[in-house]
């Protein structure tokens, strides 16, 4: 498999490096002044949903959130190695192989990869077998942090973190009291920001998880430029939550046949609620959608 997003990081590189050569000091300081971390939304390589982000900041520390499928992994690894194969943090942001798949992949099979810091919001195992979640991608998960020896750092509601300018904050951990959609519920949801942006993702809230989360007192700090759209775009977050999010920009973890809500017999033919999101979007006036099907995406 050949990764070639090689060429997309030489903006960056450029930024990192002042500027063009010969440009004044103070040139110099106003483009460092009016730099900001690197976000990108890598595609899939299988036809399902998945979600896969990876953060560069301005000094070139590496965060990921998720990383997909096992089938993503290897796209994932080298996309990673592109860019120096060092991890500073690694998010979890709940336990679905779709979301956590290529992070057990990397972790038994790391070919040079260092996930570093891996952070969450993780249940117990009692949890787990309440909610008959049994497809088996909370036991991969953890098989592959215990037989690799990985320390998970537990993350707490409402902590504030720092990585290179880019500030982080959680707004929402696991929900142990929801057990409707259990698991989706009980996503980690992170605010993402420097000076210049602002990127939250709601991984795969579900309307309960939503409802709590414009109820606490951290609802303040919802409004960003960008949006992660819950469950790939469906049947995840209410329409208020967006609504009170403000975004600009929308990122679809969302291939093309849940884009279209397409279960083979044309657009609308499925039972999923991604054109009902899209007209909430309209609504809210999105000047520009991200949508995983269109390739990989970055956003500086």
């Amino acid at each position: 498999m050949h990764c070639t997003a090689r060429m997309l990081c030489f903006p960056a590189i450029l930024a990192l490096l002042g500027g063009v050569a010969g440009a004044y000091p103070q040139d110099a300081v106003q483009n460092e002044a009016s730099q900001s971390f690197t976000l990108w939304q890598l595609p899939n390589q299988a036809p399902a949903q998945m979600m896969s982000y990876v953060i560069q900041s301005k000094g070139g520390k590496l965060i990921v959130i998720d990383g997909g499928r096992d089938s993503d992994a290897g796209y994932l690894r080298c996309f990673l190695h592109e860019r120096g194969g060092k991890v500073e943090t690694w998010f979890i942001t709940h336990p679905h192989d779709d979301h956590t798949g290529a992070l057990a992949r990397i972790l038994f099979e790391p070919e040079g990869i260092d996930p570093g810091t891996i952070c969450a919001s993780l249940p117990d195992s009692d949890w787990m077998a309440k909610t008959g979640d049994t497809d088996g991608s909370y036991a991969a998960l953890m098989d592959a942090i215990a037989k690799t020896q990985r320390d998970v750092k537990s993350l707490s509601l409402g902590e504030i973190m720092e990585i290179d300018g880019v500030v982080i904050q959680v707004l929402s951990v696991h929900n142990p009291e929801i057990l409707k959609n259990a698991v989706n519920n009980s996503s980690v949801v992170l605010r993402f920001h420097d000076a210049r942006k602002s990127v939250l993702f709601l991984a795969d809230l579900g309307l309960e998880g939503g409802e709590k989360l414009l109820q606490s007192p951290l609802a303040e700090h919802l409004p960003s430029d960008y949006v992660q759209m819950a469950h790939h775009g469906q049947n995840g977050v209410g329409e208020a939550v967006y609504q009170k999010i403000k975004p600009r920009y929308c990122l679809w973890p969302t291939p093309l046949w849940l884009w279209d809500n397409n279960s083979g017999a044309g657009k609308g033919s499925g039972p999923w609620k991604t054109l009902e999101v899209r007209e909430w979007m309209d609504r809210l006036g999105i000047q520009k959608h991200y949508v995983l099907f269109e390739g990989l995406q970055v956003i500086e």
